[in-house]
């Protein structure tokens, strides 16, 4: 999955550190880049043993956002759940030197294990589809039962009141997000559709799902794990760059999105406008031994113990409207030529679509006297 270096960084003076400062690590290096990721460059390194690292660094040029690329908040956790039996990758190093490759970065161990795209596990048979799956819902709550305190981590964010947080976060960034311009072509990137109607359902309290507090990945879904290589179960979790202290839900949103882009009512994201009534791999019956979604909420409720079904549809519709301003914010980076991944022009052209489809979710909502909806998941 490495492989040419889209964004060169200054490999002697990397080594050079490197000597001075990461023991495990013996120069020289050879150096690719991932394809994967839409925000931090990541690369790959081969030291001279033939041992492969994995080095993730902020992007160059000014940034769009102070809250985002932050490295440093990246290495942090990693090495905070080192202690845990939540699997991470080993952290080595931090370097906030910007003289070094231009940004600063951190090293972490290599992973070598399965990077899974399709959530519906393609290829696998019927009984490792589901067990693994089984392993993606046991590790995300294993994670949402660590105590933060315990682990060094009660300053690594707010306790309280994540989604006013987000709301007000997302409102700012997207603000700034519309206003960048195409490097060759001038046109802004613009506004998401329906976003101040969203945000004022959002901001209602009676509508909101209880505050609750516990540590979350802010990106957690099957291509951010590392699987083993043979057996269905997850070894690592990857991207860890919007981190932080929040609410389980938001996470739990995020894993189960491919069941909730089956819906009938309204248009999945690519594809607005059209009613989403072809089959689909996540459709009931469709995939052998794929669970449906009331099991995997089913399984998250078990293990971590937190009752998650009557808040989901408020959930994915926030995290519908979270998409949006994330796809936005590609097309802002790609707008400025800042994408490290080599997909960022197609995720961004998914702004307006994920917009559209956010809106309609809250649309349904706001047709019930909760806007929460209690129907069957």
């Amino acid at each position: 999955m490495a492989g040419e270096v889209r964004q060169p960084i200054d490999l002697k003076a990397l080594e050079k550190w490197i000597d001075s400062n990461v023991k495990e690590i013996k120069t020289p290096l050879d150096l690719k880049q991932f394809g994967f990721g839409q925000s931090n460059p990541t690369y790959q390194l081969t030291d001279a043993t033939g041992q492969k690292f994995v080095m993730r660094k902020k992007p160059p040029g000014q940034l769009l956002s102070k809250t985002a690329h932050q490295v440093d908040r990246e290495f942090r956790i990693i090495a905070a759940l080192g202690q845990t039996d939540v699997p991470v990758p080993k952290a080595y190093c931090l370097c906030e030197d910007d003289s070094i490759v231009g940004t600063a970065f951190y090293i972490m161990e290599f992973l070598d294990g399965r990077f899974i795209t399709d959530p519906s596990f393609p290829g696998w048979s019927p009984e490792d589809r589901k067990a693994g799956w089984r392993s993606a819902i046991d590790t995300l709550a294993k994670f949402h039962r660590v105590d933060y305190e315990k682990i060094g981590l009660s300053s690594f964010g707010r306790h309280f009141g994540f989604y006013d947080r987000q709301i007000k976060t997302f409102t700012t960034i997207s603000a700034n997000q519309a206003k960048s311009e195409d490097v060759d072509t001038k046109k802004p990137v613009g506004d998401i559709p329906h976003f101040r109607e969203m945000t004022e359902f959002f901001k209602d309290k009676k509508k909101q799902p209880k505050d609750r507090s516990t540590l979350i990945h802010g990106d957690y879904k099957i291509d951010n794990l590392v699987f083993h290589k043979t057996e269905p179960r997850v070894i690592g979790i990857l991207d860890w760059e919007m981190a932080t202290i929040g609410h389980p839900l938001s996470d739990l949103v995020n894993l189960t999105g491919p069941w909730t882009w089956t819906s009938k009512s309204t248009p999945a994201p690519g594809k607005a406008g059209q009613s989403t009534t072809k089959v689909n791999e996540f459709d009931e019956g469709v995939t052998p031994g794929l669970p449906t979604l009331q099991e995997v909420v089913n399984w998250y409720i078990s293990d971590s113990g937190y009752d998650a079904a009557p808040e989901l549809k408020w959930g994915n519709a926030f995290g519908a409207f979270r998409n949006s301003v994330i796809m936005q914010g590609i097309a802002a980076r790609y707008a400025r030529r800042q994408a490290s991944g080599t997909t960022a022009k197609n995720y961004g052209e998914q702004m307006v679509p994920y917009g559209q489809y956010a809106f309609g979710q809250v649309q349904a909502l706001q047709q019930t006297t909760d806007g929460k909806t209690k129907a069957k998941l």
